[in-house]
């Protein structure tokens, strides 16, 4: 199989420049050759001392249309690359994207001009969210300045909670920009989460578990039993939309209440519940694990919909 490497990003979103870096960076060095797909041409051209020193040819694809497995099978037997990298074009549709069936995505990464997101998460929201769904790692750029960083991060966590994401200024990166502004007071008791609330609280738990563990929540939400799970075990949760109607997400974790055979599946109920942090199987390691002091039947929230947007 074929590694292969894709950075995604918008014109100017500073891809070239991180394509650059990791070429020249020992790490990154192999011994055969390397296949640079250019689909797109910004401000920034590849030092050719970077490109000789790393054994890298470019080729440049003007059109989406001409990225075909045709054209980068053909590509692959003109310079037999020991491994391929795209600088895919923002533009284009990355749901239409298809490789040759030998080649396997090793990493993908978004890089996003922090200053230009709040544009193109409100107007080409589709096509940011194509770009960061799929990726490993996301890197914002350029955030001198910025003060909303927190909220970038929620908008990224919502569509892709496992990616990695990155906050850099002129200085580089930024260790630490989250002592949030959560709209909810930690040290209440319990912590009551409404619509706004609850979206924040499950993102907030995938990065700041220890906030959480030993404090009490309490929320609406819906209850899930997947198949498979213990029978004391359920999933409250809401659906959230992340994107567009048709892009919906589930977002719960697990909870163990020994009554909840009293609720059927897509129930609305109350849950009052202990966070603490426990290995779950589905997890694939630890996370949050709810222990409920109380379920309650509850009415459907007006809006049973969270969004992100």
């Amino acid at each position: 199989m074929k590694p292969v490497y894709i950075i995604n990003g918008f014109l100017d979103s500073g891809k070239t420049e991180f394509i650059s870096f990791t070429l020249d960076q020992p790490y990154f060095q192999i011994s055969g050759r390397t296949l640079l797909l250019l689909c797109e041409e910004g401000e920034i051209e590849y030092d050719p001392a970077i490109l000789k020193h790393s054994n890298t040819v470019v080729e440049v694809i003007e059109n989406e249309q001409d990225l075909t497995v045709e054209r980068m099978t053909a590509l692959e037997k003109k310079h037999r690359p020991e491994r391929i990298i795209i600088e895919y074009n923002g533009m284009w549709k990355f749901r239409d994207l298809r490789l040759p069936w030998h080649w396997r995505v090793e990493q993908q990464i978004t890089t996003i001009d922090a200053s230009t997101f709040p544009m193109y998460f409100t107007n080409m929201k589709s096509l940011v969210s194509d770009m960061i769904r799929k990726s490993e790692m996301i890197i914002f750029n350029r955030c001198d300045g910025i003060e909303e960083l927190n909220v970038y991060k929620r908008n990224v966590k919502a569509l892709n909670q496992s990616a990695d994401i990155i906050f850099e200024d002129k200085n580089g990166e930024i260790d630490e920009i989250f002592e949030e502004d959560l709209p909810y007071d930690l040290n209440s008791d319990p912590i009551v989460l409404d619509e706004q609330g609850y979206g924040i609280w499950y993102l907030d738990c995938l990065d700041h578990l220890e906030r959480y563990e030993g404090k009490t929540v309490q929320f609406v939400a819906m209850v899930m039993k997947p198949n498979g799970f213990p029978k004391e075990y359920f999933v409250p949760g809401r659906m959230a939309m992340t994107c567009c109607a048709e892009d919906m997400t589930f977002l719960g974790y697990v909870c163990v209440y020994d009554k909840i055979g009293l609720y059927k599946e897509q129930d609305w109920v109350k849950v009052t519940a202990v966070v603490k942090r426990e290995y779950f199987a589905d997890y694939d390691g630890e996370g949050p694990v709810l222990h409920a002091v109380s379920v309650t039947k509850a009415k459907q929230p007006k809006e049973p919909v969270i969004s992100f947007s």
